[in-house]
């Protein structure tokens, strides 16, 4: 937990120092002047750059003018596996080449969320776009202590068993690097960090055996096809992205070599004014008999909203879900998503009756440009809760 803290604190002052570069970013307004006739001149007049105008009119595209466009908000929150504590979000829209006006800006977020119940979260997002337009390093760092309950590590062992408490403390680092071979088709290489521990488990059987603390190192390739018109919020495209992750025996603490499937298709179609209709499929597939840690947890704040992370556990997973999107007024909209999904041992165990609903409504305030917060509400079987996070979920 030391070297958590640690990075804690590189984080903090990482945080603070960008924000006051952003300070004195600003490109000055000039005023001409005309001797034979005073002419009234009309002067763009730029807010002050404080944090309630940086959050009153984020929403306006500054990439062009400033080095990061950089904005944040802090409040009370609530979650089910956290109870009440407080909460606090960046977001930062940059353009590496501000005379490319084709190239989608490049964007980093940043999440923390700490609790009553002795959690801290805080998870790193980004996607940096390189000048040129051909290449993209997209990125996410999370550290986290998070009390937490746990039925097990399979889908029948969630079934069956009790809650049982325990705390889970983690680091991970997840990196892709992707190069355009056409417009639209993308190769990349991939990078994954994992260390992750069950502290304080109030029954180790649960664990079927397993050790309580893993550590992970993991490389992949994946082919990608990508015509989205922005990556946080798209409105028009299809993202199709198929990856092949190995997590060598040497680089980690498990007793062997795993391997690691993933699979995503993504569509997104503008219907009428201001509405959007987007779909989501998913699939991981993990060797069958992963360790707890690289294990596949449904619920979460990207598919099966709503459902307690880690309620269900297993191997794998497939889920779906389709979402209309639609803008009410000016930086205010709404969506309404159904979906299902399952985790499960193996391809030949995997059962439709295990497949588990999901629907919802959530509403979006646009944070930045194009980049929104969202507030989710999501309905499964037998339970139902919040999701509060930036960008939509896929």
């Amino acid at each position: 937990m030391k070297k958590i803290l640690i990075y804690l604190l590189l984080i903090c002052g990482f945080c603070s120092g960008t924000v006051a570069q952003n300070r004195n970013d600003e490109i000055k307004d000039t005023l001409s002047s005309v001797s034979s006739k005073e002419i009234p001149v009309t002067v763009d007049k730029r807010k002050k750059d404080t944090w309630l105008n940086r959050l009153l009119y984020g929403h306006i595209d500054r990439t062009y003018e400033k080095k990061m466009d950089f904005s944040f908000v802090a409040a009370p929150s609530y979650t089910r596996e956290a109870s009440f504590g407080i909460g606090g979000a960046a977001s930062g829209l940059y353009r590496l080449d501000r005379t490319d006006s084709i190239m989608q800006p490049s964007d980093i977020s940043i999440n923390g969320n700490m609790s009553v119940e002795g959690m801290y979260v805080i998870n790193i997002r980004g996607n940096n776009n390189f000048k040129g337009n051909k290449s993209r390093l997209s990125y996410q760092v999370s550290f986290c202590n998070q009390p937490l309950y746990l039925w097990g590590i399979s889908y029948d062992d969630c079934l069956q068993n009790p809650a049982v408490k325990y705390t889970r403390q983690r680091v991970g680092l997840d990196v892709d690097y992707v190069y355009k071979l056409t417009d639209d088709i993308h190769i990349g290489a991939s990078l994954s960090v994992n260390h992750s521990k069950a502290h304080k488990l109030e029954n180790i059987s649960y664990l079927n055996g397993q050790k309580q603390s893993y550590f992970f190192v993991g490389t992949g390739l994946s082919i990608q096809y990508d015509t989205r018109d922005f990556i946080l919020t798209p409105t028009r495209g299809i993202y199709l992205m198929l990856k092949e992750m190995v997590y060598p025996q040497v680089f980690g603490n498990y007793h062997k070599t795993l391997l690691s499937t993933i699979f995503i298709a993504d569509a997104y179609q503008k219907l009428w004014k201001g509405a959007v209709i987007a779909a989501d499929f998913y699939g991981r597939i993990n060797d069958n008999s992963s360790p707890w840690a690289l294990r596949e947890e449904l619920g979460g704040s990207f598919r099966m909203r709503g459902y307690y992370s880690g309620r269900y556990t297993d191997n794998s997973q497939v889920s779906a879900q389709v979402e209309l999107r639609q803008r009410l007024y000016k930086r205010l909209g709404c969506v309404g998503w159904i979906g299902a999904g399952t985790v499960f041992p193996s391809l030949k165990k995997m059962r439709m009756r295990n497949v588990l609903p999901n629907y919802g409504l959530g509403i979006r305030f646009e944070f930045k440009h194009n980049v929104n917060v969202r507030l989710d509400y999501g309905f499964g079987k037998d339970t139902k809760g919040f999701v509060l996070n930036l960008a939509e979920a896929f």
